[in-house]
């Protein structure tokens, strides 16, 4: 069976809530829902089913890029309307067939975008149907962003910022009237002040590190819950309830211990310090926290780190801490007693667990040939990646944040 390399971005709202995601495609370097060897349209089918749709988007809608063979084809019309955007690739030409198509798509109730949208006067007919536009952010200034914001906003059109990598890129799509926004900039720290971490925040980190140590000091960490109360109270409603299934009730740190064993209690002990830590950021921060600490331990055996998944899975979940903190990475890791080579990693060292990781960054950022370069220099098969990651979704989307 051929593997599905599917990759998602979230698009947010202008509240910073996860509006959709854009799946992407590796069948080539624009990402998007094509046949293969352009066979025919039952060949899509089995690109993206229904179950895969909930596996990557949850509630939210999907924006799935076509070109013009698929739209042809009817390959959209594979999905419901109800649960995807149809994201006209730029290198689709207004003809009179494809404007039909498009016509008869939206008359039955699905939703149109177009991608890499720039003002080309050619394309109205197609602007004319669109629900939204996206505008890369990296390939129109300042002025020009502000020009297809003015020509087009309205007119039951909402126009998507794509690219938005920084805080500023997202203050200047929000001043000039743009409704959604995709990009890292929430996975990087908005502000770089030299301050201080906050003290909760300081002890919530330190908490993290004491449970990632090889030989955990389980004095000192039940010492720093019990100066974190609101983490020790969840932490403990959780352990109590049904969906963990433990049997007994677990009253006390030494309990939960015993009953959980240790690896899966300083699993959620560092799960639930990375969700405390999020108070004030967009939740889907979060989500990728834990989809690439689960990643990271599920693809730990694959890429020969079977011994170390509990350290690959902490390495994925500090690789937002900088965002979560508003502060340099190399500031938050550095007094940190964590594996020196998982702080080196995240620091951008070039060592094998930094090759992890950069598998980990090409999957999120759909870059195939990165991806293949990272696999093969880990020693591992790359067929490996997408059920890692698919798992890696599941498990993150089922912790309550």
């Amino acid at each position: 069976m051929h593997e599905k390399f599917i990759a998602r971005q979230p698009i947010f709202d202008k509240q910073l809530r996860v509006y959709a995601y854009e799946l992407l495609f590796r069948g080539g370097p624009q990402n998007f829902f094509q046949p293969r060897n352009h066979a025919s349209a039952s060949v899509i089918a089995d690109s993206l089913t229904p179950v895969d749709l909930e596996t990557l988007t949850g509630s939210a809608r999907a924006f799935i890029n076509v070109d013009e063979l698929a739209l042809r084809l009817g390959a959209p019309r594979l999905l419901p309307a109800d649960r995807i955007v149809v994201e006209i690739l730029e290198s689709v030409k207004a003809t009179d067939e494809i404007v039909g198509i498009c016509r008869e798509l939206r008359q039955d109730g699905y939703s149109l975008a177009l991608d890499d949208f720039l003002g080309d006067p050619a394309l109205q007919p197609l602007v004319d149907l669109a629900h939204y536009l996206k505008v890369d952010f990296t390939l129109l200034d300042g002025d020009g962003r502000k020009r297809v914001a003015g020509e087009y906003l309205g007119n039951g059109l909402s126009l998507l910022a794509e690219k938005v990598e920084t805080q500023n890129d997202l203050d200047e799509a929000r001043n000039l009237g743009y409704c959604y926004f995709q990009g890292y900039f929430f996975c990087k720290p908005s502000m770089l002040e030299t301050r201080d971490i906050p003290g909760n925040k300081l002890i919530l980190l330190q908490l993290i590190s004491a449970v990632a140590a090889l030989e955990p000091d389980y004095n000192a960490i039940e010492s720093l819950l019990k100066q974190e109360p609101s983490l020790l109270y969840r932490l403990l409603r959780y352990l109590n309830s049904p969906a963990l299934g433990l049997r007994a009730e677990v009253h006390s740190i030494r309990h939960a211990i015993t009953l959980l064993g240790e690896t899966e209690f300083r699993r959620w002990v560092s799960i639930f310090g990375v969700i405390a830590m999020s108070s004030g950021k967009p939740s889907e921060l979060i989500h990728t926290a834990l989809t690439r600490a689960y990643f990271c331990e599920e693809f730990s055996a694959p890429a020969g780190f079977g011994d170390k998944s509990s350290t690959m899975f902490i390495m994925g979940l500090l690789s937002v801490s900088d965002a979560l903190l508003d502060r340099p990475i190399k500031d938050v890791l550095g007094s940190l007693p964590i594996d020196p080579e998982v702080k080196s990693a995240l620091c951008g060292g070039q060592n094998r667990y930094r090759d992890l990781y950069e598998v980990l960054l090409a999957l999120e950022r759909a870059q195939w040939p990165r991806l293949a370069t990272f696999t093969e220099r880990l020693g591992c098969p790359e067929d490996n990646v997408p059920d890692s990651y698919q798992s890696a979704l599941q498990k993150a989307s089922a912790v309550s944040v």
